[in-house]
């Protein structure tokens, strides 16, 4: 079987992170999020504000806000070079899920790739904000306004489409419709009716 990947691109609050982590589990393959941004950061020896102690003491979700530090954009655009090299690296190694990124524009001429957006109705993201999170309400607001907003900037500046954007897309799915689990089990089971995966 050949290597293939999975590319998971979401709104805030629509547990996508939860969804990509039983995915992987479902299917035996890695999964790889944050640890993407922090690679690239150690590898330029620059300072993302995701991983210095101070920062991160300072907001608990500051690395949701700025997926690549608040770094200057000749700064950022090193990173997303860098990054992007990652996530080439990893999917030319082992079949895998990437999580966020742009790695479905990354990826855009991979054969053998199934790009997913998970999304989620604004009632349903509250609720998961505020019971999985520990969110207030005015908290889950907030952040999911403001970090909607970061992502689909972040996107839009390297994709030059928002990250829903349906023709990059191969599946579209509301996570609040069949819950994590059987969210897991219904992109594992078109992962192996594409690439013929166990």
């Amino acid at each position: 079987m050949s290597r293939y990947v999975i590319t998971i691109t979401r709104q805030f609050g629509s547990l996508g992170r939860p969804i990509a982590k039983r995915l992987s589990e479902i299917l035996g393959i890695e999964y790889y999020d944050r640890d993407i941004v922090e690679e690239a950061s150690q590898k330029l020896k620059l300072p993302v504000s995701v991983i210095s102690d101070n920062e991160e003491t300072s907001s608990t979700f500051f690395r949701m806000l700025f997926p690549l530090g608040t770094e200057n954009v000749s700064h950022q655009k090193k990173i997303f070079e860098t990054q992007t090299k990652i996530i080439r690296d990893i999917t030319e190694k082992e079949s895998c899920i990437i999580v966020g990124r742009c790695s479905d524009y990354i990826l855009r001429g991979e054969k053998n790739a199934l790009h997913v957006y998970i999304y989620a109705p604004l009632d349903a993201r509250m609720k998961n904000c505020v019971e999985s999170l520990g969110m207030s309400v005015y908290e889950a607001e907030k952040m999911i306004m403001e970090v909607d907003r970061a992502r689909t900037a972040f996107h839009k500046q390297y994709a030059k489409y928002g990250p829903g954007e349906p023709t990059s897309k191969h599946l579209l799915i509301n996570s609040a419709f069949l819950g994590v689990e059987e969210t897991a089990q219904l992109l594992a089971d078109a992962a192996r009716r594409k690439f013929g995966c166990q």
